[in-house]
């Protein structure tokens, strides 16, 4: 059984209308190099360096709909 101060925290999940994100981990200099994601046909994205996850505002997946 995993043990709740030894599990990996939740991705951060950003909302938003747009299909393509650029990501650079946020931190500025101790983020990530910016890339760009695209959601296509899907309701979400995650980013591969930081595991943040983009969502389409209103989607099933948006936390706040």
């Amino acid at each position: 059984m995993a043990d709740a101060a030894n599990s990996a925290p939740e991705p951060e999940i950003i909302v938003t209308e747009d299909h393509r994100i650029a990501c650079d981990g946020g931190g500025g200099a101790l983020g990530h190099p910016r890339v760009f994601l695209e959601m296509g046909d899907d309701d979400f994205v995650e980013c591969g360096y930081c595991d943040r996850r983009f969502v389409k505002k209103g989607s099933p997946e948006d936390p706040n709909a």
